[in-house]
């Protein structure tokens, strides 16, 4: 509420920089355990395979909690499922700090999960509380911290594990979360006032368990074999349950996510974007790390620490930031659709330099900052062009499953730098060849090439199709009236008769 004077107050104008920096937590958190997963296996004396787990877990829930977080939260609870899901952010983070064994901190990653789901609240919160031009800023700013906290975390985690040892990590994942909690416990508005609506479980659990298996078939691929039994068993089982939730959420009257709303040509190409930009933003961001950490001898790599290939993602998370500045200047001079091809452009250039120039360390950090530039523009604008293109009581619920659909990008973009390299490979050897670096390189040229002709077709389509509906509806009306005029006609007919016989 304003002051007297109408100034906002010190609460109104804390609102953002907490939503930001609850959002940058999550995301740092849920990156913490990549950089640790060989410490981990030799501290808890557990195989790489399942040290991986510590990652894959967190991804998991988090594909199940943020549907489920984005439905509750277009309610009147949305405080109390924000600082409820903060707060088991906060235990989890202690869980897996705790010296308990491998299986508590899979516990703990587990609960760290539910945290992604926070970002969609947040973007909920800022466009309801703010004023329309603020809420635009606000919206982008926070989609892009989601970004550069990834970017953050490993470098975060590489320096503490170095110098104070696996369980720091995680214990700082603790203080800053907990004072997250307590920050958005001070600032977040009451939302008492909106209509509650039900939440859909059955949706709610198939959704889950269909996302649940396709997130394991892209992670665990590698280790139970890309032509193996079990995993084309569990992809299939996924895509039927899939396929079984979308029959659903058309027929119920209050689905867990609208999918109507991709009849939207801005909605379907902000989800698609947010898709198929995840899987290239995590090839690059694999490759990248693999590379810098692969020892001379091979012919190729950097040879550097964990702690170095963690700094080289900082240039991306600067110019993920970076793009906020950016993108409300071009919004202005030209418009929010058009900045998702310029984005996916900047990233095309960025995987074109580690294509062509990746020898030396100042190369990459090139390269990764051209990326987080270009992965910025792209991603600041999605969330602002749903907001503006749902009803208010479905922007939580909307925004909550493009971060899905980025979600299961991200494994799918990890996953296929892992089939790739594994593919070059030889028998016996442990390191690929630098061919496949190459490879995946140009597979993800394809990709950007891809989703910014995507950007540029689906909305000149859904403006085809939309045009035709018009015309379609306007002849309608039009016989419509024809048909009225008709039977006008037809019954003063007689009357004019009668008159005339009298």
């Amino acid at each position: 509420m304003a002051t007297a004077t109408g100034l906002p107050t010190r609460r109104e104008r804390a609102l953002v920089p907490v939503l930001v920096f609850l959002s940058a937590v999550v995301a740092v958190i849920s990156s913490l355990g990549a950089p640790l997963i060989p410490t981990i296996a030799a501290v808890d004396h557990v195989s790489l395979s399942e040290a991986q787990w510590s990652l894959t877990i967190t991804m998991l829930v988090g594909a199940v909690a943020t549907p489920a977080l984005g439905r509750l939260g277009d309610g009147p609870a949305r405080r109390t499922v924000t600082l409820t899901a903060a707060a088991v952010v906060v235990l989890g983070s202690v869980l897996a700090a705790l010296p308990l064994g491998f299986g508590w901190l899979i516990v703990g990653r587990a609960l760290q999960g539910v945290g992604l789901g926070l970002t969609p609240l947040a973007i909920a919160t800022a466009r309801d509380s703010l004023p329309a031009a603020a809420s635009r800023s606000a919206v982008a700013l926070l989609s892009i911290t989601t970004v550069a906290g990834i970017g953050l975390g490993y470098p975060i985690t590489g320096l503490i594990s170095k110098f104070f040892g696996i369980h720091a990590g995680f214990w700082f994942g603790a203080v800053i979360s907990a004072l997250a909690l307590l920050l958005a416990a001070l600032v977040l508005p009451s939302t008492a006032e909106r209509e509650r609506r039900p939440l859909d479980t059955l949706g709610a659990v198939l959704l889950g368990l269909a996302l649940v298996g396709l997130l394991l078939v892209l992670s665990e691929g590698e280790t139970w074999g890309w032509g193996s039994a079990r995993l084309w068993t569990v992809a299939a089982a996924s895509l039927l349950l899939l396929a079984g939730w979308v029959w659903h959420e058309l027929r119920t009257a209050h689905p867990l996510v609208d999918l109507r709303a991709l009849r939207n040509p801005v909605v379907l190409t902000a989800d698609v974007a947010g898709l198929v930009a995840g899987i290239g933003m995590y090839l690059l961001m694999s490759m990248v790390i693999r590379y810098v950490q692969t020892p001379t001898g091979t012919g190729y790599g950097l040879g550097a620490s964990v702690v170095i290939a963690g700094l080289v993602l900082l240039p991306f998370s600067a110019g993920s930031l970076l793009s906020s500045k950016v993108v409300p200047g071009l919004a202005r001079r030209t418009s929010s659709a058009l900045i998702l091809p310029l984005g996916c452009a900047v990233s095309l250039v960025s995987m074109l330099l580690f294509l062509l120039a990746r020898d030396h360390l100042w190369e990459l950090l090139v390269v990764m900052g051209i990326a987080g530039l270009g992965v910025g523009c792209t991603f600041a604008v999605m969330p602002g062009l749903i907001v503006n293109a749902v009803p208010a009581h479905e922007v939580g619920s909307s925004v909550s499953f493009n971060q899905v659909l980025r979600y299961v990008g991200y494994s799918t973009g990890s996953a296929l730098c892992g089939a790739v390299l594994q593919a070059h490979t030889e028998p016996g050897r442990l390191l690929p060849a630098d061919s496949g670096y190459r490879d995946a390189a140009l597979i993800g040229c394809v990709v950007w090439v891809v989703i910014g002709l995507a950007t540029i077709v689906l909305p000149r389509l859904g403006a085809a199709t939309a045009a035709r509906r018009s015309v379609r509806v306007d002849e309608e009306l039009m016989m419509d009236e024809s048909i009225a005029d008709g039977v006008a006609g037809e019954s003063e007919v007689p009357v004019l008769r009668a008159g005339a016989v009298r």
